[in-house]
């Protein structure tokens, strides 16, 4: 190739470029509002900044037993429910289960003493109460998600009679393992001086924390990347609306952070036995309900190797294994995952209804 056809190919990718910039603008000003959790849900139960939602209906037959979801608190739980083509949330009810989910909120300075015996045993433990009420049943299915997923392995191994299944998804559990760099640093980092610095942990020093993860590709790359997608105004939006959520930070307990630095990563007490809460220990042997154990193989976040070992450790016979070819979030919005994951779940929890 000569230096005139370089120079005109270089021309016309640049004349691209330009264009999709152009338009990019154009769709950038058409955009009012990004709206992320849009499917219908109801305030039934609520403690202070903590909430209960109970999704409504999409299927006519509603599955009997209901499954309350439990996402992390270091994000939150619209990623679940980003959009209506990409919403886990909305498949489960097209699916015909009855959903409910925990809203963690928004820590204040407040909350800085909270503790996760104030989250499991208190909250959680509320809100599950109000639906076994409710539904005048003895055991709901609890479905936990990633930091969630910890805290539901926790509370089913806690309060095994009140959890009928158990679905645990992209949550660690054995945190031995070194395949993370977020596992690696908190296996260093001084948590006490962090915490006693700031009371409350501020959400966006946690978002820069894992952006430094892959600092290249989540802090240029992807700004670079997005102008080839600026062009087409359904593109940008879906980019715009994982923007939203990943800056949607909430701040972090400090008391509750500091519990799960030091007894989790640091000493992987809960694989141990020696975990403890409320001034219970925390057995995982004791849940004793069906299992469903859901990870990603690609996860840089929470390493298969977390995930997987739950089964290792419980006490109950009937447990199963689930794995997507994604990365964590790619577990929530990937097309590979949207068009199977939800009816396997459905599928699972009524075969043991």
């Amino acid at each position: 190739m000569n230096n005139t056809q370089q120079f005109q190919e270089s021309m016309e990718e640049f004349k691209g470029f330009a264009e999709n910039l152009k338009k990019g603008i154009e769709n950038l000003a058409s955009i009012d509002e990004v709206l992320l959790g849009q499917t219908a849900k109801d305030l039934v139960f609520e403690d202070g900044k903590r909430k209960l939602y109970r999704y409504q209906a999409r299927n006519k037959k509603v599955c009997p037993v209901p499954t309350l979801i439990a996402y992390a608190m270091v994000n939150r739980y619209t990623m679940l429910d980003l959009q209506p083509n990409r919403s886990m949330i909305r498949n489960l009810l097209d699916q015909g289960q009855d959903v409910y989910l925990i809203d963690w909120g928004y820590a204040d300075r407040m909350d800085r003493h909270l503790t996760m015996d104030d989250l499991i045993n208190g909250f959680m433990d509320d809100c599950i109460d109000y639906i076994r009420q409710q539904h005048q049943i003895d055991a709901i299915n609890l479905l936990g998600v990633c930091q969630g997923g910890t805290f539901s392995a926790i509370y089913a191994a806690l309060h095994p009679e009140k959890v009928k299944n158990l679905i645990t998804m992209v949550a660690p559990i054995d945190f031995s393992t070194n395949d993370s760099l977020l596992f690696s640093w908190a296996k260093h980092m001084d948590v006490d001086l962090m915490i006693d610095a700031y009371g409350i942990i501020p959400g966006d020093m946690m978002n820069q924390s894992y952006q430094m993860l892959a600092p290249f590709s989540l802090t240029v790359q992807k700004y670079v990347n997005m102008v080839d997608i600026m062009g087409d105004a359904d593109k940008l939006s879906d980019f715009l609306r994982m923007e939203s959520w990943i800056f949607d930070s909430p701040d972090q307990p400090g008391e509750v952070l500091r519990q799960n630095a030091k007894d989790l990563f640091q000493e992987n007490r809960l694989v141990k036995g020696e975990f403890e809460i409320g001034g219970q220990l925390v057995d995982l042997k004791n849940i004793s309900m069906p299992v469903l154990n859901i990870y990603a193989e690609f996860d840089t976040l929470v390493p298969p190797a977390a995930s997987k070992a739950l089964l290792d450790y419980v006490g109950t016979k009937d447990k199963q294994e689930l794995s997507y070819p994604v990365g964590h979030v790619g577990m929530f919005v990937s097309g590979k995952t949207q068009a199977t994951l939800a009816p396997r779940i459905d599928e699972w929890i009524k075969q043991r209804i």
